[in-house]
């Protein structure tokens, strides 16, 4: 999976742009619940006054506030006195304000205590209690405020210890919040409208939450977006190159990986990765961001003794996904192959039923398929099943968390060591946290499946094709232009324990019709996919044109080689993109040429559209001899040095057989010509006749001097030929 995901370093400003985003829409979302704790305890507890320290305040209230602190110079100069009786709050920095609101706390509630009604009464009795019998009348008609502005200063500081003793007592932690009541008190004293003062702070508070929303949805769409792209262009980049190493691989590699596995890798495995990278980036990479981001905040923005509650659901979280992973990772494995399975079953089924047809297979291969089918299915469900018990299980260790919170956080809030809005808040980063784990353990289904889709097509990428080119390449000898030469090669197949030919030497010149013929089996077709190098020879040399192919470019070689396989394979287009299909630049005139010594000039000129008549995918609308004429035309048009036929007359009637044969022979008499073959009337007249036997060479010659001195041979065309038609040398 890593391999693959190094291709993304192409995208790296993309990717930087996502990261930025990234952290932008995760400043944000952490941000909200922040927000909604200042609109529980600011905005509605506190009635939105935000600070301690009054805005105005009352000169005589500042005054008696004064005796209960001995720091009135620094209380004093963030005020200015307004008029006789009124004084406001100067124009201070964030900070100061906060230093101010610590050092005017407690004196602003020992003097709302002592003037309140509620209490007012009764903090006179404890102080007339502590005073001289002979002064109680004189002060006992005096308001508290007027009985404590004539007592000395060490009254004054024992009358506020016990005061500010007796707030610890019964507020307790709160007591800042508790002192936004004596704010409050005073605005309402000063007349100022307390219903405005809230609306305005709530008003405020929520379009800043709106704003900060609104940035994190365009973060979203943004992130979605580049991401998108990017998948889209690795999917694009993988299938290219994918496809552009398949191309460079021989049989072998075609054997060792099947097509239909092949065929699967450059899609549905590239699909998954493509469909995972939006996902990598929008949970992958941001799911961590938010928990550890929430976690932080958890720790400084909130009460961080319940900090415990987040590493329990944590562990929980993770229990979970060890054990759901430790069952179904093992089929994850499974269900790639079989799927791969089900595809080589229904390609086998669909090219192949004409012959299921005719055998009247029909429900055999129905039942195959449905066996394959079956066993996807049952891998699939059992991996669905088990992936399906963790989300319940998520849920329920979420909402178990949400209860917890909520029960922990009410027994503070009524012992007043936390604020309603500080436990919602830390529900919600909690829920972030927790919320952040399980969408990793949700795309956690689908990344073992995804990375072993990776590690199949890294398996394609990283496989380094048994036949490519020479790193210095040879060049050619003009001097001996068009000559194939076979010196004792032999060969077998990869992991094969005999040779499958053996000892084979001859050479085919320009100008001469070399045949290869032999019972099926024989190695006839392997001989001659040596040339092109679609397989390599494991002993001897092979060469081309003077050159080892081995040595050589395999662009150069097969440029001088016209081949017509076995099938006669056609691509979809017009029987003009078929014919023209080895080179770009081959004129009409060369086309029409080509398909005349190929004798397919005359089905051509019957249809409708001439050369510009539609061929459907792999030919399925023209006939098997059709195909074949068309493959040698294709052959022929790139006007190549050698041209090899690889049992390419098979569908061939007779008389289009012969002038066929008549027309090669005429055409091209410079060419080198080989052809492999089993109906003795294709080779009676070529000027060297190799015949194989079990991968050996057991005669080679012409056909008058095989039938005197090679059995096998003579056994061939005994079997294919009367006695007058072998004497004749013609079919």
């Amino acid at each position: 999976m890593f391999k693959l995901l190094k291709n993304l370093k192409t995208y790296w400003k993309a990717i930087i742009v996502i990261m930025l985003l990234l952290c932008t829409q995760a400043w944000a979302d952490l941000s909200l619940p922040d927000y909604t704790s200042k609109i529980v305890n600011v905005g509605i507890q506190a009635g939105g006054i935000e600070n301690i320290s009054p805005k105005r305040i009352k000169k005589d209230h500042l005054d008696t506030l004064l005796l209960f602190t001995d720091k009135n110079e620094e209380i004093l100069k963030n005020y200015t006195l307004e008029g006789n009786n009124e004084y406001v709050l100067n124009d201070i920095s964030k900070e100061e304000k906060e230093n101010l609101d610590s050092i005017i706390a407690e004196p602003l509630m020992v003097f709302y205590t002592i003037t309140s009604p509620e209490s007012k009464e009764i903090i006179k009795v404890q102080i007339l209690e502590n005073i001289p019998e002979n002064q109680k009348k004189i002060v006992s008609n005096l308001d508290v405020t007027d009985i404590i502005k004539n007592m000395s200063k060490e009254q004054i500081n024992a009358i506020t210890e016990k005061i500010v003793t007796m707030l610890h007592t019964t507020v307790g932690p709160v007591l800042d919040q508790a002192a936004i009541v004596a704010t409050k008190a005073e605005y309402s004293d000063l007349g100022m409208d307390l219903g405005s003062i809230q609306n305005k702070y709530i008003l405020k508070t929520g379009l800043k939450m709106l704003g900060i929303a609104f940035i994190s949805m365009l973060c979203a769409v943004s992130i979605i977006f580049l991401s998108s792209r990017v998948a889209a262009k690795l999917g694009k980049m993988l299938r290219e190159r994918v496809f552009s190493k398949i191309l460079s691989f021989s049989r072998a590699e075609f054997v060792e990986f099947s097509t239909a596995s092949l065929i699967v890798r450059s899609t549905n495995d590239i699909q998954q990765i493509q469909n995972i990278i939006p996902m990598l980036f929008r949970v992958v990479i941001y799911a961590p961001i938010m928990g550890f981001g929430g976690f932080i905040m958890v720790l400084t923005k909130s009460d961080n003794s319940m900090a415990y509650i987040i590493g329990i659901t944590v562990l929980a979280i993770m229990c979970i996904v060890a054990v759901l992973f430790a069952i179904a990772m093992p089929k994850f494995k499974r269900l790639q192959d079989l799927l791969d399975r089900i595809n080589l079953v229904a390609r086998e089924i669909l090219t192949g039923l004409p012959v299921i047809r005719a055998f009247n297979k029909e429900k055999a291969e129905e039942k195959r398929f449905d066996t394959a089918n079956k066993n996807l299915m049952k891998t699939g469900l059992f991996v669905t099943r088990t992936m399906s018990v963790m989300m319940p299980l998520m849920t329920l260790v979420m909402n178990g968390v949400a209860i917890l919170i909520i029960w922990v956080g009410a027994h503070k809030i009524a012992e007043g060591v936390m604020q309603v809005g500080d436990m919602m808040a830390f529900i919600q980063y909690a829920m972030h946290i927790v919320i952040s784990f399980l969408i990793i353990s949700v795309i956690s289904i689908m990344l073992p499946r995804v990375g072993i889709s990776a590690k199949r097509v890294n398996e394609v990428l990283e496989k380094e094709p048994s036949i490519k080119d020479n790193e210095n390449p040879e060049e050619f000898d003009n001097y001996k232009k068009g000559i194939v030469e076979f010196k004792n090669v032999s060969f077998r197949y990869p992991d094969a324990d005999t040779e499958i030919l053996e000892d084979i030497s001859f050479i085919a010149t320009p100008g001469t019709t070399t045949a290869i013929i032999g019972s099926t089996g024989s190695g006839k077709s392997t001989v001659v996919n040596l040339i092109p190098r679609f397989y390599d020879v494991t002993g001897g040399e092979l060469l081309v044109d003077g050159a080892n192919v081995k040595h050589v470019s395999l662009k150069d070689l097969r440029s001088r080689i016209g081949y017509v396989p076995q099938r006669g394979q056609l691509l979809s287009g017009t029987i003009e993109s078929n014919i023209k299909y080895g080179k770009e630049n081959i004129s009409d005139e060369m086309m029409e040429k080509s398909a005349k010594i190929a004798q397919a000039v005359e089905f051509i000129n019957e249809k409708e559209n001439k050369y510009q008549e539609e061929i459907s995918q792999g030919g399925t609308n023209v006939s098997g001899g059709q195909k074949q004429r068309l493959s040698i035309a294709r052959a022929l048009a790139i006007d190549p040095e050698i041209v090899i036929f690889d049992d390419s007359f098979s569908a061939l009637d007779f008389k289009t057989d012969s002038k066929l044969r008549e027309e090669l022979s005429k055409e091209l008499k410079n060419k080198t010509i080989i052809i492999v073959a089993q109906r003795i009337n294709t080779v009676l007249n070529a000027d060297q006749i190799i015949v194989l036997e079990e991968g050996k060479m057991v005669g080679k010659g012409t056909h008058k001097e095989l039938m005197e001195n090679c059995d096998t041979y003579v056994q061939i065309a005994t079997s294919q030929l009367s006695k007058e038609e072998l004497e004749n040398g013609r079919s």
